[in-house]
């Protein structure tokens, strides 16, 4: 070829940020293809950039022999000694091709097609890695158009997507907005790298307070679990790795300059900043805050928690349509179970009336006594007692008449004479 290639590559490779060797590896694949087409595949044939002169040459191999059967792709030996004195049977030798650039326009149109492919693949391959590695990140773009309710945001070197169901219901966009997302994921697709962002996950949370709380890029204080229900309300966890720093104070900032940053990025959303503990009773107590809670019982077997309350905090507990249990749950990863201290206090009394009833059908009981039973449970234990001087100390001291009806039917029904 007659046109020195290396302003052009060197110009292709500033515009689209190409590998050098990729785009000459592309124009080295699209003069072979060409050259094949040319010479419809009957010789051997290798492309070779030559950056000195900046063209690509282009040389046919061929094998000398005695005698020449395929004049594409063999050699007499006396031939081949004109070109290397050295030559022998069954030596390959390479000659360079005067005609390279010589192309039809069918075979130009071919080698212009397969850089254009190349480059393509490489721009593709560009972007891929380049947003692979900021998954997890936080990226800006501008929002070009809405498809099927999904948005397009242009980041600059790529289009990246924010799908429906990754958007905050609350929050409506208009083409040329500004819009700050997470990188959810980076796939590669048939039309080349897609780019998911995200404004739901719970890392564009921790992602805002690591951006604004200098003390978390610094490793200072660490963020250890977030719940998100987007638009509404969320809960952060944190720890100091300092003990002279608050880690919720260095979150909220002064005056709460900090937190309310993050909640205007949000649009809103209400946002809870809890100290994290790795006892997971004391854990789960500052993750239901604002409520207070009186005791936990802990299932480690099950990883589920039974948490009470006082009575008039448990609706602040359980929270709207239970959101409040919700992203404790979230936080800690174990199941929830909320009650009240009444309510407790009636499964306990439920527990041990039981407990006396599958007692009472086989031995006495110290101190067992219906009287100190609801006249439900009184009865229902008497019906179970099977026998009649069991019975008789269940029922010393009852003055109840349906709980001594219950009694005197039960002895009866044991043989038991009437007094």
């Amino acid at each position: 070829m007659n046109v020195n290639l290396n302003h052009i590559i060197d110009q292709v490779v500033k515009e689209k940020g190409i590998d050098r060797s990729v785009l000459v590896q592309a124009l080295e694949s699209a003069v072979l293809t060409a050259a094949n087409k040319k010479y419809r595949n009957t010789r051997e044939l290798e492309a070779h950039f030559n950056d000195d002169t900046g063209e690509v040459e282009l040389y046919e191999f061929v094998t000398v022999v005695d005698e020449v059967q395929n004049s594409y792709q063999e050699i007499s030996l006396e031939e081949a000694r004109e070109s290397d004195p050295e030559a022998q049977v069954g030596d390959s030798l390479g000659m360079l091709l005067e005609d390279a650039g010589n192309f039809s326009r069918i075979a130009a149109q071919t080698a212009k097609q397969v850089i254009i492919q190349k480059v393509r693949e490489a721009e593709r391959e560009g972007i891929y890695n380049e947003f692979k590695d900021r998954v997890g990140q936080l990226v800006n773009g501008i929002v070009r158009r809405y498809e099927k309710g999904d948005l397009i945001v242009d980041l600059g070197r790529a289009e990246a997507l924010l799908p429906r169901w990754e958007q905050v219901p609350r929050e409506n966009y208009r083409q040329g907005d500004r819009v700050r997302a997470y990188v959810a994921e980076v796939r590669m697709a048939t039309k080349g790298p897609q780019v998911i962002l995200s404004r739901t996950h719970p890392g564009l949370l921790a992602e805002l307070f690591r951006l604004e709380v200098p003390e978390i890029s610094e490793g200072i204080v660490e963020i250890m679990a977030v719940a998100r229900e987007p638009g509404s309300r969320a809960k952060i966890a944190v720890v100091s790795h300092d003990p002279d720093v608050d880690p919720i104070g260095a979150c909220v900032g002064m005056r709460g300059s900090r937190v309310q940053n993050v909640v205007s990025e949000l649009r809103g959303e209400k946002i809870d900043i809890i100290n994290w503990t790795p006892d997971i009773a004391r854990f789960a107590c500052a993750a239901l805050a604002p409520a207070e809670v009186t005791r936990v019982y802990v299932d480690s077997d099950e990883q589920a928690l039974e948490i009470i309350v006082p009575d008039d905090q448990l609706s602040l507990a359980i929270g709207k349509k239970g959101q409040n249990v919700r992203l404790a749950a979230k936080m800690t990863g174990w199941k929830i179970d909320i009650m009240s201290e009444s309510r407790a206090a009636e499964i306990e009394l439920e527990e041990q009336a039981g407990a006396l009833r599958g007692d009472a059908g086989t031995s006495p009981v110290a101190g067992a006594k219906t009287a100190d039973l609801p006249a439900k449970d009184a009865v229902a234990l008497i019906k179970e007692t099977g026998d009649a001087a069991v019975l008789e100390q269940l029922l010393e001291g009852e003055a109840r008449i349906t709980v001594l009806r219950a009694g005197e039917a039960r002895k009866a029904e044991l043989g038991v004479p009437a007094e």
